[in-house]
């Protein structure tokens, strides 16, 4: 069993959570799932998990971004929610998340290919919330590690995910060897302490953050949010402004795969969705070479898509408008194959 403890790299401090939440502030709950691959009812098997996810969802994108670059995207299954949750003339009621991939894009006017109806279960649950139901859970989050010969959900912390799936990369069938595949957190004390400590700071300021002060109801609280944000884009474009490729030095380990989805959706998303207005990556010239480089590393693009992201987060607005831009400099993600719009 994974014990998060204190640690404020995974989980949001929940003290005071309910009054928190009636002054405006966003707090994200705690995830109740936390089995590892490697306990006893859950051994490191080839073709036995599968993972549940909303390509829109930056929690959900880490452990895609886990499952690619690890070379895992072959022996772990996966199916992909719409984009857009259940809404109020939904029998099941609003805000859930549902496989259907039948389901039209306001954004494209047609479904979307990478959705998929749910087939890790055998039961072709329609929700999510159906596959907690069956453990007598009451959650309804994504993503799901689900155990497909047990028929359990092992975890459901995307941070506790990634991690079990580089530890496990190559019993769990792997395509990648030794040097092809990267070793996310490496057994390095130093190394390690370093990664934590950036894990902490982009966990708090700029993945947490984003959401503080995108789904603030507080003036202060936003502001807090939004500050705490751009500061830490300063500290971290300074720290790669010595001309390292990643985070710690040479090689790219978890701090950049937990920082990554993030700033892919700043410039065409969280700008405007998140009131995060203050500069786009796109002005931090370090920054922007590090997304351009971390998106082409094989295993990354087919990962994500910034057409769930604006779906999935316009989609859900007051008119559920999806914006067209931005065009300028050019249309993203194709954008992030040019590090020279920075020069």
């Amino acid at each position: 069993m994974i014990k998060a403890g204190d640690d404020a790299s995974v989980q949001e401090d929940q003290s005071d959570a309910a009054n928190r939440r009636a002054r405006g502030e966003f707090v994200r709950g705690v995830s109740g799932f936390r089995h590892a691959i490697g306990d006893r009812d859950f051994p490191a098997e080839p073709g036995r998990y599968h993972l549940f996810v909303a390509l829109n969802c930056p929690w959900c994108h880490r452990v895609t971004l886990a499952r690619g670059i690890l070379g895992l995207r072959d022996s772990i299954t996966m199916d992909v929610a719409f984009p857009n949750r259940t809404g109020e003339d939904d029998p099941a009621g609003p805000n859930l998340w549902e496989f259907r991939p039948d389901r039209v894009a306001t954004l494209t006017g047609a479904p979307l290919p990478e959705c998929t109806a749910e087939t890790g279960t055998g039961q072709r649950y329609r929700l999510a919330k159906q596959i907690y139901r069956a453990e007598g859970s009451e959650e309804q989050s994504v993503p799901i590690l689900y155990d497909k010969q047990s028929g359990h959900i092992v975890n459901n912390e995307s941070a506790d995910i990634l991690r079990m799936l580089d530890a496990n990369a190559e019993a769990l069938g792997s395509s990648l060897t030794g040097g092809d595949r990267p070793d996310l957190y490496p057994d390095i004390a130093d190394l390690r302490a370093e990664i934590d400590g950036l894990n902490e700071l982009i966990y708090t300021a700029i993945n947490n953050g984003a959401y503080k002060a995108g789904f603030s109801a507080d003036q202060s609280v936003y502001a807090t949010a939004f500050n705490a944000y751009f500061e830490a884009l300063a500290h971290l474009e300074h720290r790669l402004s010595d001309g390292r490729p990643f985070l710690t030095g040479q090689t790219f380990t978890e701090a950049d795969l937990r920082l990554f989805p993030t700033l892919y959706r700043h410039d065409p998303v969280y700008y405007v969705r998140m009131k995060l207005n203050g500069a786009r990556i796109l002005d931090y010239p370090h920054l922007w070479r590090w997304l351009c480089r971390v998106h082409a590393l094989p295993g990354v693009a087919e990962s994500g898509s910034l057409i769930h992201c604006r779906q999935g987060y316009f989609g859900r607005s007051w008119n559920g408008v999806v914006p067209l831009g931005p065009l300028k400099p050019m249309r993203y993600p194709q954008a992030y194959g040019h590090p020279e719009l920075v020069d």
